[in-house]
């Protein structure tokens, strides 16, 4: 059974998972000398790789499959009794971009209060990671949102 406010902090780590742009599975075969050196630096070295004791009542637990991309996602978030984000995991299966996004994304929450987190834009992200615009087709919330929540679940 899930801890009371599990349901808002999954709804949080799901919201931030979709801020993450991510590539087609055909893009993995581009060279790695066409990506900005952020990405090959979070790539090579991602932080934050891993998972939160997914039975703590403060840790959110997020999950997306870009059926497009090939990509899945898994960003979990954990959160103090203020509503600050005190650490955040993420598990990434896909392209170098999708997993240099994710690995970014942690950084970034890290510190925020939820609401804060929240907004972060894929187009930030995107920015800061110097991603081409063709790189973001799939990052689009609209369609993402919905198979996003229907494949979300509290660990």
């Amino acid at each position: 059974m899930a801890a009371p406010g599990a349901g808002r902090l999954r709804r949080a780590a799901s919201a931030l998972l979709l801020q993450s742009p991510r590539l087609p599975a055909r893009e993995l075969s581009a060279p790695a000398r066409l990506y900005h050196k952020k990405v090959v630096d979070h790539y090579e070295n991602p932080r934050n790789v891993g998972s939160l004791d997914k039975t703590s009542k403060n840790v959110g637990t997020g999950l997306v499959g870009a059926p497009a991309c090939g990509d899945v996602m898994k960003l979990q978030i954990q959160v103090d009794e203020k509503g600050k984000i005190v650490d955040a995991r993420f598990k990434t299966f896909g392209c170098g971009s999708a997993i240099a996004s994710s690995s970014l994304a942690t950084e970034w929450v890290k510190g925020k209060t939820v609401e804060e987190a929240l907004t972060i834009k894929n187009t930030d992200i995107a920015k800061e990671l110097c991603l081409p615009p063709v790189k973001l087709h799939c990052s689009r919330k609209e369609g993402m949102r919905n198979s996003f929540n229907a494949s979300t679940e509290v660990y």
